[in-house]
């Protein structure tokens, strides 16, 4: 790091205050105040209470956060520590986003660009370790195994300290917004079930079935006979160890493998996938769906749980630096309307469509909360800079459902070769 006088140091404090209060001045009305290196304070006029407090860890964290001004300054500046966030991460992120997506809040370049590049030039090092390095053809099944494994194989004990006792890494379902995260998961399961009108004898197949909780819900509740299939294999592992705890090797199996090497044409009756179309990628939506096509019998149904935004939508808040550090090659960022039109290009007719945007609002304030309590020994089994790249994806995440971008949509799709699907007239065994 830099040497630094006493008389640059203060002429550091003086700059970065003139910029704060500039930007400030034009970005949404926050409560977000912010603590310099030696100590000062600046909070925002009128003066309200804060949520929040930036942390400028030396003279040169705004340079690092807004040179050059895209969101992976800023989103690098907070994973190697120019600036830290105390409090609720929540109360920043919309500020972050109006940095990185108006052009007068990303600091008038070039008015306020001369002030920047005025402040010393010091910070850690991006030595690039903590980013995913992948390799081969977009979404082949090789480079689709990287992307999973750095995501979900960085261990069990990782996701066990934040997510529920089934390990559900998706989006939960909610009678009110105060329902803790056990019972709200396992309603879902169980709404999943009820759409998909299991019966006892059924097969059924789930595809990217995570830890297994729906597998084993499935079989225990609704008597069917359950295939998972998952590319992680810690998620495989863990998903056959509690099948064997709960004596369901009989009914259920998990096959460790890509989803395009199920060949077992017609040979299931329902087939689901919740949260796997995120990381296929648009050009993609052809394979996946002919794939399941063809493993379902005549008549069968499939329900596809998965990620969207609105068609109008700009930009996913952190969209770069979240697959560089955390979901590489992740693309939920597909309208409703074109993963449709892929299903019925594949012959299937779509039979309901539900939007679950406020669930996923709640379930991933949960899991924030839950993975900031357990802050430390996220630390221990990982590190901190898996820690800080986890918590701004969640933080980031949590403002995309709160606003038009993010969406979640269980679609109920049926290959009806004749016509006529067969199922009830009205939903009403939904909601029982």
């Amino acid at each position: 790091m830099a040497k630094l006088t006493t008389k640059t140091t203060d002429q550091a404090v003086q700059t970065t205050l003139s910029l704060l209060q500039d930007v400030f001045s034009s970005a949404p009305a926050s409560n977000v105040a912010v603590r310099l290196w030696d100590g000062t304070t600046w909070k925002p006029e009128p003066e309200e209470p804060t949520h929040c407090t930036l942390v400028l860890q030396h003279p040169g964290a705004l340079r690092k956060m807004f040179i050059p001004p895209n969101e992976m300054s800023l989103g690098e500046a907070y994973l190697y520590n120019d600036f830290d966030i105390e409090g609720d991460i929540e109360a920043i992120v919309p500020l972050m986003k109006y940095f990185t997506t108006e052009r007068k809040g990303m600091l008038e370049q070039a008015r306020q660009g001369t002030r920047l590049l005025s402040l010393p030039k010091m910070g850690q090092p991006r030595p690039g370790g903590a980013a995913a390095k992948m390799h081969g053809l977009l979404h082949s099944k090789e480079r689709d195994h990287q992307a999973i494994s750095h995501h979900y194989d960085r261990s069990n004990d990782f996701f066990t300290l934040w997510l529920d006792s089934r390990m559900i890494y998706t989006c939960a379902y909610f009678a009110t917004p105060d329902d803790d995260l056990e019972t709200a998961q396992e309603r879902k399961l169980d709404y999943i079930c009820r759409k998909l009108r299991l019966r006892p004898g059924e097969r059924l197949l789930d595809i990217g079935c995570g830890w297994g909780g729906l597998v084993i819900y499935a079989a225990q509740h609704y008597g069917v006979q359950v295939d998972g299939v998952v590319l992680s294999t810690q998620q495989g592992e863990m998903a056959r160890e509690r099948i064997k705890e709960a004596g369901l090797e009989k009914s259920c199996n998990i096959d460790i493998c890509d989803y395009r090497d199920v060949k077992k044409p017609g040979g299931y009756d329902k087939i689901v996938a919740v949260g796997i179309a995120e990381h296929l990628g648009k050009a993609r939506l052809p394979t996946y769906y002919k794939s399941v096509w063809e493993q379902l019998r005549p008549g069968g149904v499939f329900l596809n749980h998965s990620i969207g935004i609105h068609s109008t939508a700009r930009l996913i808040l952190g969209r770069d630096f979240v697959h560089r550090y955390v979901f590489p090659d992740a693309e939920p960022t597909i309208p409703i309307s074109t993963m449709l039109r892929a299903a019925e290009a594949a012959g299937f007719q779509v039979r309901d469509v539900e939007n679950l945007k406020e669930h996923y609002l709640y379930t991933v304030r949960h899991w924030l909360r839950r993975f900031e309590e357990h802050a430390e020994e996220v630390k221990k089994i990982t590190d901190e800079l898996t820690y800080r790249s986890w918590r701004a994806f969640l933080a980031m995440a949590l403002h995309e459902y709160e606003v038009q971008t993010a969406h979640l949509y269980q679609t109920l799709l049926v290959k009806c070769e004749q016509g006529i699907s067969g199922l009830p007239l009205t939903r009403e065994d939904w909601y029982v």
